[in-house]
């Protein structure tokens, strides 16, 4: 489930280290921190030929290197790994999901390896399971790679990423090219953001694009995003709109719809509806419920139906 567009927030996470994250060892100028966002969920997804599960979303570890080499620069790594697969019996062992080292200048770093792109910044929806695509740049399938080189500048109003995927033809990890740039800023308190991708396909470039704004009315938040994709043969539009209510200091309620319009006549909503408790002694420990109308073109679907716990540390 993504949050909302919250600029520092974005601008915190642009380089390696977390407010959430284990340190495991400090001293010398060396920075061991551990991560780890674990999800585990009864669903019974929209399907009518599919009974409900126990299903894992996720089950992650990241592990975070920093070192200090003085006069304000910083060398990090990331290797982070992912068990939601293993749980399912989809696969043994775990999954490598992140991968890269970087320099860190203060306001800019740059990294390089296995790593989200610029696009997966993108978006405001607040749902814990989508059964469309959250955004185009989701629906365009392409926001990691194995070959990513990445730059994050950030500052306390304003955040910008660009990114790149290499094709790396003839290697292991070949694959489309992409580019990729996100910026986010605050204005008069309303948190606005845009996105940008582009990728090199044999039958034709792939181009997506979006516009995003969140802003907080007391204890409501409230947000909108609009992305469309350039397919050259099929576009796709996608819409999310999401209200947050914060009914205490442990609870908060969500609202939400997203709709994708294609132009083959496919189109599909998703309305949902979600509670998160957070436990008032350890914030990182959670509990939530969610049920979703979904309505697809040529499907014939139930209420998508979940409840589960997160422990995050």
């Amino acid at each position: 489930m993504k949050k909302l567009i919250l600029v520092a927030a974005i601008a915190a996470a642009t380089t390696v280290g977390s407010v959430n994250a284990a340190t495991i060892y400090e001293g010398k100028g060396l920075t061991y921190k551990l991560k780890g966002d674990w999800q585990v969920q009864l669903r019974d997804n929209a399907s009518k030929t599919k009974d409900a599960e126990v299903e894992f979303d996720d089950l992650e570890l990241k592990n975070s290197v920093t070192y200090d080499l003085g006069n304000g620069l910083k060398a990090f790594g990331q290797l982070d790994f992912g068990f939601k697969d293993a749980a399912e019996d989809k696969q043994s062992g775990s999954k490598l999901e992140e991968a890269y080292l970087g320099l860190d200048f203060g306001m800019a770093a740059v990294a390089v390896g296995k790593q989200n792109n610029a696009a997966d910044e993108f978006g405001v929806e607040g749902a814990y399971e989508h059964s469309v695509s959250e955004d185009a740049f989701d629906a365009a399938g392409q926001t990691d790679g194995d070959d990513v080189i990445r730059l994050d500048v950030a500052t306390d109003n304003f955040t910008l990423i660009t990114s790149a995927e290499l094709e790396a033809e003839g290697e292991n990890s070949a694959g489309d090219a992409s580019f990729e740039v996100f910026a986010a800023t605050s204005v008069g308190g309303v948190e606005l953001a845009a996105a940008y991708q582009t990728i090199d396909k044999t039958a034709g470039d792939v181009d997506s694009w979006g516009l995003s704004a969140a802003t907080k009315l007391g204890s409501v938040a409230l947000a909108a995003d609009y992305s469309s994709r350039d397919t050259g043969s099929v576009d796709l539009d996608t819409y999310n709109v999401v209200a947050k209510f914060k009914a205490s200091k442990t609870t908060t309620f969500a609202l939400g719809l997203t709709e994708e319009e294609t132009s083959a006549s496919t189109d599909a909503t998703q309305i949902y509806a979600n509670v998160t408790y957070k436990f008032p002694a350890q914030k990182n420990v959670s509990v939530f419920a969610e049920i979703s109308d979904i309505d697809e073109d040529g499907k014939d679907l139930d209420l998508d139906i979940l409840a589960g716990m997160r422990i995050k540390f």
